[in-house]
């Protein structure tokens, strides 16, 4: 599971960067998505820690919160790049 949270950690930003590099906003759009869905199988990773008592709820819920704000920073970049298009 660790190796798990941690490729999906990894990922988001690593999905930003590349499609920010991308010739194309579509492109951009597609790796923001994935971005998306990659913090999304954190946000499930985290919950999953804290239901199997890997994670106490004082770990859970700080984790998710930060994961909450960063799905709707990710959401707001992706809506004003879709508004370019």
């Amino acid at each position: 599971m660790t190796n798990q949270l941690r490729r999906a950690a990894v990922s988001v930003p690593s999905n930003i960067a590349e499609g920010q590099t991308r010739s194309h906003l579509k492109e951009f759009l597609q790796f923001l998505s994935m971005a998306q869905g990659s913090l999304a199988e954190v946000q499930t990773q985290i919950e999953l820690a804290g239901r199997l008592r890997y994670l106490s709820a004082e770990q859970v819920e700080p984790a998710l919160q930060r994961a909450e704000s960063l799905a709707k920073q990710l959401y707001a970049l992706r809506n004003a790049i879709a508004d370019r298009k």
